[in-house]
């Protein structure tokens, strides 16, 4: 029964020609049986008639105005040539019902307007002499009916259709914007764990460089130094394969886990260690917190932290023999103020923004994205008698 009714639904010409079959042979039979209890001979052109209201029904759903105006056509033919209906006349119905619910508007208002017309017209036509003025209204208004319900079937078909269509198109819709907003969140995602990465590996490895490069020059005059150097290294060397491993199994595992599982979350108060850390590579830090420390957004404390972690690594790469900086947090009612300053010969703003001396660019043009992300600002440039100066003020909540 499944394929049948699948194969009724995907040839509807040809369900409707059978019922128009149908309905032709009824109408034949009617017709006989009518001119027999009569006695008298049937008019030529009653046939015809019928078989063309039957084409009506055959051919409705594929051109339903053409078939709509057919059907007009022959209504009038039967008023004017006296031509008495037939079961072929339910056709009228058939088309006034599908004209409202699949054909353009003016059909359907037209459908209307023919079909409240055709009862009055036909009564007018072929009067019952049985009954009186009263009946005759009354028959009338029974045989209007069932061409304003069929409209009205019809209409409401037509409405239910295009609901669903608009339902079926905003779902499309919706599911092709969580689409692309799921593709934005990976681009996001990933972007931020390509940051997070440049700053593990470029604070990391430049230790790593500083550290390598005084061991081995002090490793003939002073084996414990260069003892002390290489478990630096070392030590270094393991925090960020522990890191880059925690950032990695992100991307591995995608959308099985949480992000927030992998990605190292390091806040303000992990700055004093690493200054300590960069300390004990070399470059002396000052560092000075003011105001009252209190907890922050994670996004500010780590935003400040990579801003911290990115400066000091500028310093070492870029500050020159003998350099020194300074660190200064300062808490604000309303958010967190950060101020590195060095005393090196610094590098030009424009290689810092271009990548020239920070490999890829990802230098200031990092840390002011950070700093938009938590709606911060974000102030970079050489100071006046050398060096390079960062100061960045971050809210407690987004700029709007």
């Amino acid at each position: 029964m499944q394929r049948l009714y699948d194969f009724l639904r995907r040839h509807p010409t040809w369900v409707d020609s059978a019922w128009a079959v149908v309905l032709f042979g009824i109408s034949v039979l009617g017709e006989a049986a009518r001119q027999e209890t009569r006695g008298t001979d049937a008019p030529m052109i009653v046939l015809p008639v019928a078989g063309l209201l039957c084409l009506v029904i055959a051919l409705r759903r594929r051109a339903p105005e053409r078939m709509l105006l057919l059907a007009f056509g022959l209504g009038v033919v039967q008023l004017v040539l006296d031509v008495e209906t037939t079961a072929a006349d339910f056709a009228l119905l058939v088309i006034v019902y599908t004209v409202a619910a699949t054909g353009a508007r003016w059909a359907s208002r037209f459908a209307l307007a023919a079909g409240l017309c055709a009862a009055p017209l036909a009564q007018l036509r072929w009067p019952s002499d049985q009954t009186g003025v009263a009946g005759n209204v009354a028959l009338t208004v029974f045989q209007a009916v069932p061409f304003a319900l069929a409209w009205v079937l019809g209409d409401s078909v037509r409405t239910r259709r295009a609901y669903f269509a608009q339902l079926e198109e905003r779902a499309a819709r919706l599911e092709k914007e969580r689409e692309a907003q799921a593709k934005v969140a990976v681009a996001a995602e990933r972007a931020r764990i390509a940051r997070e990465l440049h700053d593990v590996v470029a604070h990391n490895v430049s230790v790593m460089v500083v550290q390598a490069d005084g061991a081995a020059y002090v490793l003939d005059a002073a084996p414990d130094q260069a003892r002390k150097a290489l478990e630096t290294i070392s030590s270094t060397g393991r925090q960020a394969l522990a890191e880059m491993r925690r950032l990695l199994g992100v991307l591995r595992t995608g959308e099985h886990q949480e992000a927030g599982e992998y990605v190292p979350q390091p806040d303000v108060r992990q700055i004093e260690d690493l200054v300590e850390q960069c300390r004990g590579s070399g470059l002396p830090v000052d560092f000075r917190i003011e105001g009252t420390p209190r907890p922050l957004p994670s996004g500010v404390e780590l935003t400040a932290y990579r801003i911290v972690q990115e400066a000091l690594t500028n310093t070492r790469k870029h500050g020159g023999p003998n350099a020194g900086a300074s660190v200064r947090l300062v808490y604000f009612d309303d958010g967190l103020g950060l101020l590195v300053e060095d005393d090196g010969k610094g590098a030009p703003h424009e290689l810092y923004e271009e990548g020239g001396l920070d490999g890829r660019g990802h230098g200031l043009i990092g840390m002011r994205e950070r700093v938009g992300m938590v709606g911060g600002t974000l102030d970079a440039g050489p100071r006046p008698g050398g060096g390079f100066r960062i100061s960045a003020l971050l809210p407690l909540k987004p700029a709007h």
